[in-house]
């Protein structure tokens, strides 16, 4: 028998055994029934497997591991595929089975008066906010792509979203996690206890791991009070170092309220409404440093209706921002007078990736600055992009530091004449020099792998790739991500 011939019925054993873990329906071979799987959101990746399996409990997903393993082929878990970075696509020149954690959907469990949630990995964003919401609670994570991602992957690569300078990002709502380490064994810490000091919190390094140290396949979640009042507005400010000084003011006379100070100049907000022309901008005029707000109180005195038939809440708002004006900080802004408004201006913020990548070649960017540097940082990159020919399209999560920076072209036809490589080189030594972060919410993935042997600092880099090696000694955990070893 050639070697050829070995491998494929090797693949056939490894194929009959995950329709017995699974099921033959839920073990796909055919390429057609794979191809949706093996390919990322940007369509810039593409990878091959041996099969794609969908388990529909953690003892599946278990006994798959432990079959791979045994077989020493290469696991890639994946969610929802809405990521940037390609970490949910098997890499070339590795047999591979890839995980949908899709059938795991559950939300197991549901407690009102501890305010936890614990659901499957596979459960969409946006299925988990409603049932929250019908409960009169919250789960405050929320970015564009809510209707289809899954809790799995916005642990496994520990998403941000429009909501963090309030709630933090996924890390800080999950308070216990269940997984399957790379032999197969399973760690189940989802008791939700807020203190536990008995050892190293293995929660904390399978989030944001990208499935590199094991799959996880339920978590426990904190929820919030349902806000009885809420404020939602758009602000022309002064200029992007004075954002900082309206967000810092506006959390200090609310005790902290904000749950979205989102930054959004003209250009980027041009190309909304260019590519949806049924989107308005929210203000006249050319409105260099746009900042999208959401200020929320769960306080029942903040719901009150004035004797003019205006809530407490937003009066209050209106008074900060009318001092600010004063001040000369904000120039001009509009607050949403009702839900339809409001709507209208979330669907300019979450519209704003797909308008960049339909409106041409771009190049994305996902950083995160210390917020004292972010108005230098975007001055002198904004400088050196223009003069190299490049389009800056930024938006950004403005108050907890999270640019993303988009270089585009105006003329589409002379992208492969700019140079890419040295604007990126410029970026991330301007990132360095103001102690930033090459990847701030979208993962490492595959696109930023070269980067991590670069900017990374070396004893960090090193500590990885020592805890990789002792996790995932055969390296078969979603293998050519992350970390090289």
């Amino acid at each position: 028998m050639s070697e050829a011939d070995l491998l494929e019925t090797e693949c056939e054993a490894v194929i009959e055994s995950l329709c017995k873990i699974a099921g033959a329906a839920n073990t796909l071979t055919e390429p057609s029934d794979m191809a949706a799987y093996l390919e990322d959101w940007t369509g810039q990746y593409h990878g091959e497997a041996i099969a794609v399996v969908r388990p529909a409990s953690t003892h599946e997903v278990s006994e798959i591991v432990k079959l791979c393993a045994a077989k020493d082929i290469a696991i890639v878990p994946q969610g929802g595929r809405t990521g940037l970075c390609g970490g949910g696509v098997p890499v070339q020149g590795r047999h591979s089975v890839v995980v949908s954690l899709s059938r795991l959907n559950a939300i197991r469990s549901l407690d009102v008066a501890g305010r936890t949630f614990v659901v499957e990995a596979g459960a969409v964003l946006e299925v988990l906010q409603e049932e929250a919401a019908k409960n009169g609670l919250v789960f405050p994570l929320t970015f564009g792509a809510k209707g289809s991602c899954t809790i799995g992957g916005n642990l496994s690569t520990n998403a941000g979203g429009s909501n963090v300078v309030r709630y933090g990002n996924t890390r800080e709502l999950c308070i216990g996690i269940e997984a399957v380490l790379p032999d197969g064994s399973i760690i189940n810490a989802l008791t939700g206890l807020r203190k536990d000091n008995t050892g190293y919190d293995i929660r904390h390094l399978l989030i944001g791991a990208e499935g590199t140290l094991g799959i996880i396949t339920a978590a426990v979640f904190k929820l919030f009070p349902k806000p009885t009042s809420r404020a939602t507005g758009f602000l022309a400010v002064s200029s992007l170092d004075a954002a900082i000084g309206v967000l810092n003011r506006i959390q200090d006379r609310t005790g902290g309220a904000v749950e979205a100070f989102e930054y959004m100049p003209q250009p980027a907000v041009d190309v909304i409404c260019r590519v949806f022309p049924d989107i308005r901008p929210p203000l006249e005029g050319n409105v260099e440093t746009g900042i999208m707000l959401e200020v929320a109180s769960s306080r029942p005195s903040d719901a009150a209706e004035m004797e003019d038939g205006s809530i407490k809440f937003q009066n209050e708002l209106m008074e900060i921002m009318g001092e600010l004006m004063e001040d000369g900080l904000i120039i001009d802004a509009m607050v949403a007078q009702s839900e339809q408004q409001r709507g209208e201006l979330w669907r300019l913020r979450e519209s704003i990736l797909e308008a960049i990548t339909k409106a041409g070649p771009v190049y994305h960017l996902d950083i995160s600055l210390p917020l004292a540097n972010i108005a230098p940082f975007v001055e002198e990159m904004d400088r050196e992009a223009l003069r190299l020919g490049f389009r800056p399209l930024t938006v950004g999560h403005l108050g907890d530091g999270n640019l993303h920076y988009a270089l585009a072209c105006t003329d589409a036809e002379r992208w492969a004449e700019l140079p890419l490589e040295e604007v990126k080189s410029f970026a991330f030594s301007l990132l360095k020099r103001f102690n930033g972060s090459f990847s701030a919410e979208h993962g490492i993935g595959q696109s930023k792998l070269a980067l991590m042997g670069t900017l990374k600092e070396p004893s960090q880099l090193a500590m990885m790739q020592v805890l990789k090696s002792a996790i995932d000694p055969k390296n078969i955990m979603n293998p050519g991500k992350m970390v090289v070893v």
